[in-house]
């Protein structure tokens, strides 16, 4: 919270002390302390930023304008976190005050710049005064040459130094420090740089250590910084047994379950990703609404318990949920959920999707997981889709096993499909297509955040075979491909991009008059696919009017993200210009890619990229505004 305007009697008090400190060369309570011993000039703008909270907003009732001149963005940094900004608010600021004031405010500029790497400074206050206005009080700032590191060590104290199995860690360690000689610095970067180092030790099994001493000893005269940090490991830890907190209405053993698959065994050495990823198991089970997986530390290192502390889901919970997007327009929907059927112990899900062109009812039956992560599943889901002019009615039925992770997800299903197209302006219906299938799932994610990936890359699979039931049984093949990948673009530059590679393929194989399903084949289109073109635009050409899916789809797309910098620093907003294309056929000679150009920005949300993009479809001629929010592969 920050602090609240001084009073008058407040700031009298502040300024006798601040004029004490100042003739014994010390800096007045608003200047902060050294951070790393007696030899280090660094200083934290704590006070000062919180002091920003409570600038004016207007100069009217300012007992004084505050005017700072330095380069950008120097000057706005110094303006928000100045001690001067924070006592101009007062109306009855007197010159005497005033002047005290002007006395104290090189020092605190100073610690200021030292943050920012500037130990040299040289800093002019001028008072301008006129009649009718409040006194402007002008300070000219010349930050003088950046600080540089000269020199940095790093000394590891404890088991860590001596134990010949943990070199590997102790390189790492080393190999990821980030402020190596000639490079700016600054009182962020060096705790940034501190806490990367000591994070080095505590994610792997040594959860106790702690920084020693640390010491940033500036030479303003050379503008050179030399630094020190000393790190103490702590004992190594080993993962003993698992207890389990607030279990209620499943078994134990489910936890049990869910926290061993993540790896987490007894005479392991600790991982802190391990139980990170134990504990998000535990939330995406769908079983409990909250999952802490944590170590014990003040056990035995050698068998320190594990312990899983959960909330269980209620059991039964109604959802209502609105939205919107470009390609599905406005979405209403309402899903109910059952964590355990009774007689059945299976989780129960139905679902209700209304959105422009397309209503959903879907339900999923879901047993308990076993000890190789496996669920049995049973499906159904009755759809109808509009695509003007044609419409799609569709039942789909399957039953099969999922083995669901962040990571690595498989599917083992067999799949009964009905769909219907037709045209209702005819008076003709077209006769329903069925099938029966049997089919395989594998996807593979490897993306550094699954929620704003910026790095890695993804692959999924999937293989079927299968026998249409309409007219004469005829058997096929279908087979479909993505991958996602992030590379670095231009990595040169000191201001890094990405590109961001799509590529997805499908084949259905099967007699030139086989009735395969429309749900089995394909149509592209669409955010997540080509932009510039609808949702499920691009197919196989009918002569009525719209269009049918085909038996083959090629889709590829190239798209180079460009983060945004404001005030030399990177921001959560970024800019895109990408290309797409793709085809739908029933053969292979007649695939004609559609082309889709744009430009778009994105915003880094904690719940995933906000996206939104102009493209351009070359075919159409015409330009299409798509929008989502997410990422999801």
């Amino acid at each position: 919270m920050s602090p609240a305007t001084p009073t008058a009697t407040q700031l009298r008090r502040w300024l006798t002390v601040s004029t004490a400190l100042l003739a014994l060369g010390l800096p007045g309570p608003g200047g902060a302390q050294a951070q790393d011993g007696p030899s280090a000039t660094t200083a934290s703008a704590e006070s000062g930023a919180n002091a920003a909270a409570d600038a004016p907003s207007s100069t009217a009732s300012a007992a004084f304008r505050l005017d700072i001149v330095a380069p950008a963005p120097l000057d706005a940094f110094l303006l928000r976190h100045a001690e001067l900004q924070r006592f101009s608010v007062l109306p009855d600021l007197g010159a005497a005050e005033l002047e005290r004031l002007l006395l104290t405010a090189p020092a605190d500029l100073r610690q200021l710049l030292a943050t920012q790497g500037h130990f040299s400074p040289r800093i002019a206050i001028r008072r301008i005064e006129a009649a009718h206005s409040p006194v402007t009080v002008r300070i000219e700032v010349e930050p003088g040459p950046l600080t540089r590191v000269a020199g940095w060590r790093v000394t590891l104290h404890g088991p860590v130094s001596e134990d010949p199995t943990t070199l590997a860690q102790r390189e790492s360690l080393l190999a990821g420090w980030t402020l190596t000689e000639g490079q700016v610095f600054t009182q962020q970067d060096w705790d940034a740089a501190k806490q990367q180092a000591l994070r080095a030790l505590n994610r792997h099994r040594y959860p106790q250590a702690s920084i020693m001493h640390s010491l940033a000893d500036i030479d303003p005269q050379s503008q050179q910084a030399h630094l020190l940090l000393e790190l103490d490991s702590g004992p190594p830890y080993r993962f003993g047994e698992l207890r389990v907190l607030g279990s209620e209405r499943y078994e134990p053993e489910t936890i049990r379950r869910l926290v061993r698959l993540a790896g987490v065994e007894p005479g392991l050495d600790y991982d802190e990703g391990l139980l990170q990823d134990a504990q998000l198991r535990l939330l995406d089970s769908g079983d409990y609404e909250s999952a802490f997986v944590r170590l014990d530390t003040d056990a035995d290192p050698n068998a320190a318990p594990v312990e899983a502390s959960v909330r269980e889901a209620k059991l039964q919970k109604l959802v209502i949920g609105v939205g919107a997007s470009t390609d599905n327009g406005a979405r209403l929907s309402l899903e109910h959920m059952h964590h355990r059927v009774p007689g059945l112990d299976w989780r129960a899900t139905s679902k209700l999707q209304l959105e422009r062109d397309t209503r959903t009812l879907n339900g999923l039956l879901e047993s308990p997981i076993d000890d190789h992560g496996w669920r049995w599943n049973l499906g159904a889901q009755l759809q109808r889709q509009e695509d003007a002019p044609l419409v799609t009615t569709s039942e789909q039925f399957r039953a099969g096993r999922t083995q669901s992770g962040r990571q690595l997800e498989r599917q083992l299903y067999a799949q009964y499909d009905r769909a219907q197209v037709h045209d209702p302006a005819l008076a003709v219906q077209a006769e329903a297509a069925s099938s029966l299938s049997a089919h395989y799932g594998w996807t593979r994610r490897d993306f550094n955040d699954l929620t704003n990936p910026t790095r890695g890359q993804g692959l999924a699979l999937e293989l079927g075979a299968g026998l249409t039931l309409s007219r004469d049984p005829v058997p096929y093949l279908r087979t479909k491909l993505r991958w996602l990948g992030y590379r670095p673009a231009f990595a040169d530059s000191d201001r890094p991009s990405r590109w961001a590679l799509r590529l997805e393929g499908g084949v259905v194989w099967s007699g030139d008059d086989s009735a395969v399903p429309a749900t089995q084949r394909f149509l592209a289109g669409g955010e997540g696919s080509v932009r510039g073109y609808g949702l499920r635009d691009i197919g196989v050409a009918r002569a009525d009017g719209g269009v049918d899916p085909g038996r083959l789809l090629a889709l590829a797309s190239v798209e180079w993200q460009r983060p945004l910098w404001l005030n030399g620093r990177r921001s959560e907003w970024e800019t895109v210009l990408f290309v797409d294309a793709g085809a739908v056929a029933d053969r292979s000679r007649e695939l004609d890619p559609k082309v889709g150009v744009g430009a778009g920005v994105r915003y880094r949300s904690p719940v995933g990229p906000l996206q939104l993009d102009l493209a351009y479809g070359i075919e159409r001629r015409a330009l299409r505004l798509h929008m989502s929010v997410g990422f999801a592969f």
